[in-house]
């Protein structure tokens, strides 16, 4: 690893954590001339699968999306930015997991539905609403009568 500060490449390891839940390798690092010391971090370069839209479309898969959706539901609930964060983690793991180079769009959405059902209950019927396009209330009454079923 090249020094930031002097371009040289003889780096040492002083210290090596794992960091963002163990997806992370954080390693402290000095360096062997100007001894100046920094930090990096070794991430795993996996691939997430592309994304099938309703109609036929496909694009990258893409968390800033996926995190505005969260957020979107989430809006005035008393849930914080580390819990959106661990379920934005939980979907990732699992998409990695499931090693397909595609995934449809229907599929990330009841993923995103499944850790909102977990998370609040009133930014599940919100997501739930917006992404089974609700006709009218009674598509409500049923969704609130399965979570109160679940309970």
């Amino acid at each position: 690893m090249r020094c930031p500060f002097c371009n040289e490449h003889e780096t040492r390891v002083l210290d090596s954590r794992l960091a963002d839940e163990g997806d992370q390798v954080r390693r402290r690092r000095e360096c062997g001339v100007c001894k100046a010391r920094f930090t990096t971090y070794e991430v795993a370069e996996l691939r997430l699968p592309d994304v099938v839209k309703h109609n036929g479309t496909r694009e990258l898969f893409n968390d800033d999306k996926l995190r505005s959706g969260f957020i979107k539901a989430l809006e005035k609930r008393p849930v914080n930015r580390d819990t959106i964060e661990q379920a934005i983690s939980r979907i990732k793991r699992g998409l990695i997991c499931k090693t397909e180079s595609e995934i449809a769009s229907q599929f990330l959405g009841e993923k995103v539905m499944n850790e909102l059902r977990n998370i609040d209950h009133v930014a599940y019927v919100r997501f739930a609403s917006v992404y089974r396009s609700f006709e009218d209330v009674s598509q409500f009454n049923d969704v609130i009568a399965n979570l109160n079923d679940e309970n």
